[in-house]
């Protein structure tokens, strides 16, 4: 019973998580994509912290390294292993600079796992607070969990990556 009720509080504070980030940004363009790894991680009751290598890939098709450091601050039971986000990235102007997205952000975020779990961290920050991460689907991980607060994510550029570019595809005319 109780953990019917903390997977149902991790649910309520994902949606209402999802609200508020959506009502709190003002109009920017989709930018890309930001994918992190990690492994391992366990929950100190009132935090965790989290070590993650990331990949943003350019609407352009441009792909840059990140590495990323992940803060929660708040509720955290537990351990997970394999975990993968995925944010889609807004700014206000349709291209981002090398290293661009370096900086700090804040928001807030939910996770739960029996086995398989789910989760999402709603982010705004970096230089100026000029971008917004929003999950492109949720956050996936496998481990036994359940954790919810105040995220705080720091992004290190570790610069551009070869062999990632994605290639634009060519319409032939007949």
């Amino acid at each position: 019973m109780r953990l019917s009720k903390m997977f149902g509080l991790a649910a309520v504070t994902l949606a209402a998580s999802v609200a508020t980030a959506n009502a709190q940004q003002p109009r920017q363009v989709q930018v890309g994509v930001l994918e992190c790894r990690g492994g391992q991680n366990v929950g100190y009751v009132l935090g965790s912290n989290a070590h993650l290598n990331c990949v943003f890939q350019s609407a352009g098709g441009r792909a840059e390294g990140y590495v990323a450091n992940i803060r929660r601050f708040g509720i955290d039971l537990g351990f997970t292993d394999n975990t993968t986000v995925q944010w889609a990235i807004y700014a206000p102007t349709t291209r981002v600079p090398r290293g661009g997205l370096a900086g700090q952000y804040g928001g807030v975020g939910t996770n739960a796992s029996v086995g398989v779990g789910f989760g999402g961290n709603f982010l705004v920050g970096g230089p100026n607070n000029l971008y917004g991460l929003q999950p492109v689907s949720v956050q996936g991980q496998v481990g036994l969990n359940v954790a919810s607060g105040i995220v705080q994510l720091d992004l290190e550029s570790t610069g551009p990556l070869s062999g990632h570019r994605y290639k634009k595809q060519r319409r032939h005319r007949h």
